[in-house]
């Protein structure tokens, strides 16, 4: 959602009549609906609260890639929580599919990487050797010519690529609406201005014309969790990082492995459509669809699969990433709040990280400590505080 300016105040009004909730959630993209979702688990009823619609922002235009083995902080500081969210995953499909009706297509994947440089062939080689040590994932090396064996298309203008096998993939934007499906969640469709309490505690969300009564709160806002920081008084550096993804329709067989290398990227979907991007641009809140940026997503597959550089554009889309100064999540309670939560920050691995970060802050709500691997992922590491 993108909420506006808004004050906290300590005024106090009774709820005559208002809408109420357990848990007000300001954000219906895959963190906020995970949250939801998790807490109804508990037993907790939970709004959401989202100006755009369920998923219509990154979480609906995501390719969906379920890597938890490669991605800045992995290996390191986001390498066994993203484990975890690919595990909850894993345990997720069946039951959320059985449960809402919705076939959000998780799926293992096989993956080529493809090296263009001398400089990439022994990194990829090294990668692996750690893919192979992984449960339940498989890599090698192949030489061009075994390349060409499982994709003739690919240019044979190759050193060679790393195939592995054991990622996942989903529709992200069907994984939202299954989340938001299972959860229950009243869905509020509303401009949020300003949050409300007395004290260290929040007890209603404003919005632009009318107001939700609540007992806790969950911000998860993406890429406008900043909106926040005048309404909390704390530091929230959370900035939008722009990408682009075009889908094109290939004439011929469909591809069947994700594709990698020269900076561009190919993610076959089950429809037949392939997702190719994707960009990263730091661009404020431009949301806007470039057509420099489609020729060079285009100049890039040139590189890697002509013939998909040349294919029919089906759609072109935008999005807005939530990234944060060290790549890691923001999950917890807010600074100097008593019932305030954060839940955002995910970065490019929004689908990948939403379960966790949706079961870690509903167990901070319910229990007051989660399992997962959230350390260092606390809020209060941006502790400056705001006049």
């Amino acid at each position: 959602m993108i909420p506006g300016q808004g004050t906290t105040t300590g005024e106090n009004r009774e709820p005559t009549l208002a809408k109420t909730t357990d848990v007000a959630i300001i954000g219906g993209g895959a963190a906020g609906c995970a949250v939801a979702y998790y807490l109804a688990q508990s037993g907790v009823n939970s709004t959401i609260i989202e100006r755009e619609g369920i998923g219509n922002q990154a979480s609906g235009n995501a390719a969906g890639g379920l890597n938890p083995l490669t991605g800045i902080g992995i290996p390191g500081p986001l390498g066994s929580f993203a484990w975890e969210c690919y595990q909850l995953h894993s345990g997720l499909y069946e039951g959320l599919k059985y449960e809402t009706g919705i076939d959000y297509q998780h799926r293992t994947v096989a993956k080529i990487e493809l090296a263009l440089e001398e400089s990439e062939v022994g990194s990829l080689k090294e990668t692996a050797k750690r893919v192979n040590a992984s449960d339940g994932f498989a890599a090698n090396w192949l030489e061009p010519d075994e390349v060409a064996k499982l994709e003739p298309r690919i240019t044979p203008a190759i050193l060679g690529g790393m195939y592995d096998h054991g990622n996942a993939a989903v529709d992200s934007k069907k994984l939202t609406e299954a989340f938001a499906t299972a959860a229950r969640s009243t869905i509020h469709e509303g401009n949020v201005t300003g949050l409300e309490g007395s004290g260290d505690t929040i007890d209603r969300v404003i919005l632009e014309d009318d107001e939700i009564f609540c007992g806790q709160v969950v911000m998860a806002m993406g890429p406008w969790s900043r909106k926040a920081e005048s309404w909390l008084g704390d530091y929230i550096p959370v900035d939008p990082l722009k990408g682009e993804i075009l889908r094109l329709e290939l004439v011929g067989e469909r591809i069947q492995y994700d594709i990698s290398g020269g900076g561009a990227s190919i993610y076959p979907k089950l429809d037949g459509l392939n997702w190719c991007g994707t960009t990263e641009d730091w661009k404020g809140f431009d949301r806007g669809l470039s057509e420099d940026v489609a020729k060079e997503i285009r100049r890039r597959l040139g590189r890697i699969f002509p013939l998909l550089a040349e294919s029919k554009l089906a759609k072109h889309t935008a999005c807005l990433r939530p990234v944060t100064p060290d790549w890691l999540p923001v999950l917890g309670r807010a600074p100097g709040w008593e019932n305030v939560y954060m839940a955002t920050g995910a970065g490019k691995k929004g689908i990948l990280l939403a379960p966790g970060i949706g079961k870690s802050v509903a167990d901070l709500i319910t229990t007051g400590e989660s399992g997962l691997s959230i350390q260092g992922y606390a809020p209060d590491r941006f502790a400056t505080q705001l006049d």
